[in-house]
């Protein structure tokens, strides 16, 4: 035998093939951190003899002594390289959940508080003559629905032929300046661009009117941009050698756009304009100076004042008449179904996207 074969094989250490935790320990470290932050806030409180619980000192401490005692443990049993991926998930992780508490802690309180009075009454009267119990949001959904869906008429053929055109044909100068002044009016604030829809109606039919349309223009104002930058990105998407194989067929580049750019960022599009549409389905200050307020019925969008559920939410508020905890029941009933509209939104929304996208199957 050869001194080479004698000789004994270095070991190798591979960090990738060391021993892991078993699959439930981190839950277990997990429940055992968050006991002894709650021992720890418990036997706090004891000591003062008054006050509440803590509940998020006590999860904020959990987290902080279970990373701790992950990456020690991971550190001994798996090494350092599987110990830092634990802690920085464990991080991301708990960021992901700190971000989405407020917002669970948000639709369980409108939940919560708006289904008093989330009932047929609600849903099929308004507040003409109402000044305590009773009554409902009847017109200000009928206003909300009809504000906001001609706003989306207004706005999305405009946002949409604007990003074509950046996109596609934009060139020089008059390209950079939309670009621009898209990227100003993103910032506007909604009041200006209710101050300028009011401003504008009365050039036209004097100092004073409140119509559903004057809404309707302050609020296709600020979904423009949105529309346009969403829509933009979502084109740029769009793969060159797509629009090259259409060109190589004979195709002209208007059909290309519609038969080929649009569908392919169809998904991308129906999204930006759902982030427009809630963008401005919750505006107070721009409706409250263009389309006013009212507690009547009113379908027509060119004839005198219209409501709407975020004005009806804060009016319910503010004028608590007679009653103040009818109108604050109401307050909470209109938010809440103002949620639900916007889920109802995105869901069509989503269906239309999936019905209009090209088909990726044979």
């Amino acid at each position: 035998m050869s001194a080479a074969t004698q000789a004994p094989s270095s070991a190798i250490t591979n960090t990738y093939a060391s021993g892991r935790l078993a699959a439930p320990t981190p839950w277990v470290m997990l429940a055992g951190a968050m006991a002894v932050s709650a021992v720890v806030f418990g036997l706090t409180l004891a000591a003062q003899g008054d006050g509440d619980f803590n509940i998020a000192g006590t999860v904020v401490v959990g987290l902080l002594i279970y990373m701790v005692a992950i990456y020690v443990a991971s550190r001994l049993v798996e090494g350092g390289r599987r110990a830092l991926d634990r802690l920085i998930t464990t991080i991301v992780v708990s960021a992901f959940v700190v971000a989405l508490l407020p917002l669970i802690s948000l639709i369980f309180t409108v939940v919560s508080n708006g289904l008093d009075r989330f009932d047929l009454e609600f849903f099929t009267y308004s507040m003409r003559n109402v000044v305590g119990a009773g009554g409902g949001a009847i017109h200000a959904i009928w206003g909300t629905v009809l504000i906001t869906l001609a706003a989306a008429v207004i706005s999305i053929p405009v946002g949409l032929l604007t990003s074509i055109y950046l996109v596609e044909y934009g060139r020089g100068p008059l390209a950079r300046a939309i670009t621009f002044f898209v990227d100003v009016m993103t910032g506007i604030p909604s009041i200006v661009a209710g101050l300028f829809a009011y401003t504008l109606f009365t050039i036209f039919f004097g100092p004073g009117v409140r119509m559903g349309i004057a809404g309707s223009i302050a609020l296709a104002v600020l979904m423009i941009p949105v529309v346009v930058r969403s829509s933009e990105e979502m084109l740029r998407l769009v793969p060159n050698e797509l629009r090259e194989a259409s060109y190589a067929l004979g195709v002209p580049k208007y059909l290309t756009i519609l038969k080929v750019v649009l569908p392919t960022s169809i998904a991308g599009i129906t999204t930006g304009v759902m982030l427009a549409v809630s963008r401005v389905i919750g505006e107070t200050a721009p409706l409250l100076v263009a389309a006013g307020f009212t507690a009547n019925l009113n379908t027509d969008l060119l004839d005198g004042r219209m409501q709407s559920l975020p004005l009806f939410v804060y009016n319910s508020y503010v004028s608590q008449g007679t009653d103040p905890t009818a109108s604050i029941d109401r307050a909470w009933a209109g938010a809440l179904t103002l949620i639900l509209i916007v889920m109802l939104l995105n869901l069509v929304a989503r269906i239309i996207a999936k019905a209009f996208s090209p088909k990726l199957g044979r």
